[in-house]
């Protein structure tokens, strides 16, 4: 199974239900400008089709995903947006294109992102969907714990803090899991609780499931930032060697990281063996994560 025709009806119904919902007015036009400018960007969409993906392995009615896959696309466009400034990673390119602060201005990109962090939780909290109130209460705590400072936050905060520090093996895995892998398990979680499914032994192998392709996501991508090249991955190259920051290779060299990222894929395609064929399609996107170049 390849993974364009498997996500490419997911990455089609998110895009266009971030289109219509971003689709009003606004006293300041050039902040909605710039907040469409980091949502419709491009992307590979892996959150919002991992929303869909599990919603349907679950039984679950795709028009309930809807918003929890908006709303997680939004808070990682946001973190993106926030991620890229000078006073965090400074960097100039993202997804091929200027970052928003370039496109922009510095004001303009932290106002987008603040309010496309705020419109997430409005769209997962809003009276468009069917989901009983409690199920849409856990989905917008289980968003917010995953980007703020017991999540994703807190890695980002961590990581910039320790620029240039010697880290042991658990600690860059706990950076990497709250900073890259918190936003990837809450979207489980999220497809989950949009199939009406909140616990039980398929609840928590997915989340499994979820820890597993959040943290091989990273090491991927580190590996990436030394072998990749810029026009591919459109964002610049080695900028995560040129900072000094802290990596899986900088830590375990390359082949190390490549043995680390062999290991969370086998962890995650067990994660999936209750499912049997069911899940064909998320072991088609753990496989896509450690092989992907971009």
């Amino acid at each position: 199974m390849t993974i364009g025709p498997l996500l490419k009806p997911h990455v089609r119904r998110v895009e266009a239900a971030l289109e219509a919902r971003l689709d009003h007015s606004s006293i300041e036009p050039r902040l909605q400008q710039a907040m469409r400018y980091a949502l419709l960007n491009g992307g590979k969409r892996i959150r919002p089709c991992l929303v869909y993906l599990v919603n349907r392995l679950l039984g679950g009615v795709a028009e309930e995903a809807d918003l929890p896959a908006c709303a997680i696309e939004a808070v990682h466009s946001y973190s993106l947006v926030h991620d890229d400034l000078p006073a965090m990673d400074d960097d100039d390119l993202r997804r091929g294109k200027p970052t928003c602060h370039i496109a922009f201005d510095e004001a303009t990109a932290v106002l987008a992102g603040d309010a496309l962090q705020a419109i997430a939780f409005e769209w997962l909290a809003g009276g468009q969907s069917a989901l009983a109130p409690a199920t849409r209460l856990r989905a917008v705590a289980t968003l917010a714990r995953a980007a703020g400072d017991r999540g994703m936050v807190a890695g980002q905060a961590f990581d910039l803090a320790n620029v240039g520090n010697p880290l042991d093996l658990e600690q860059l895995q706990q950076m990497h899991r709250h900073k890259t892998g918190a936003l990837l398990t809450a979207a489980i979680e999220l497809g989950a609780l949009s199939a009406g499914i909140t616990e039980g032994e398929s609840y928590t192998a997915l989340k499994r499931y979820g820890d597993a392709i959040g943290l091989a996501f990273q090491v991927q991508d580190d590996i990436l930032d030394i072998e990749g090249d810029t026009e591919t991955l459109g964002k610049p190259q080695g900028s995560d060697l040129a900072q000094n920051k802290p990596t899986f290779p900088a830590l375990l060299g390359l082949e190390g990281a490549r043995e680390k990222l062999r290991e969370l894929h086998a962890e995650a395609l067990h994660a999936l063996e209750p499912f049997g064929n069911d899940a064909a399609a998320l072991r088609a996107l753990a496989d896509y994560i450690v092989a992907r170049d971009h």
